[in-house]
């Protein structure tokens, strides 16, 4: 089992930038992505960045392409979301996940509030 914890949301004004960390512990070395999902108030989970853990390649959702980037230490097992440009619909909770199969996301943080104010 891989064992995620999430840190760095907050509040913050349409424009500004926020960075999200993943600390990952247990079985680090099953890790096949990770990535950053999201779920805004009565809406679905979804999708918003991975990363390979091994190659370090990213894919981004359509949605935060060009103003969110992730970035791994694989030393650490640590994986980062700078986030800039904030608009007010990225507003949600934020949950790190990890891939240790290439399949599934099975193992998942506990989550992170970020909210963005127009």
């Amino acid at each position: 089992q891989v064992q995620l914890v999430e840190s760095g949301g907050g509040l913050a004004q349409a424009g500004a930038s926020l960075r999200l960390s993943c600390a990952a512990s247990g079985r680090t070395s099953s890790i096949y992505n990770m990535g950053w999902f999201r779920q805004a108030p009565g809406k679905e989970r979804e999708f918003v960045v991975a990363i390979s853990w091994s190659s370090g390649s990213p894919s981004y959702a359509y949605s935060v392409k060009g103003r969110f980037t992730i970035s791994r230490d694989n030393s650490k097992n640590t994986v980062h979301l700078q986030m800039n440009s904030l608009k007010p619909e990225d507003t949600a909770v934020y949950y790190c996940a990890a891939n240790l199969d290439g399949s599934i996301y099975s193992s998942w943080g506990q989550g992170t509030q970020v909210t963005v104010s127009s």
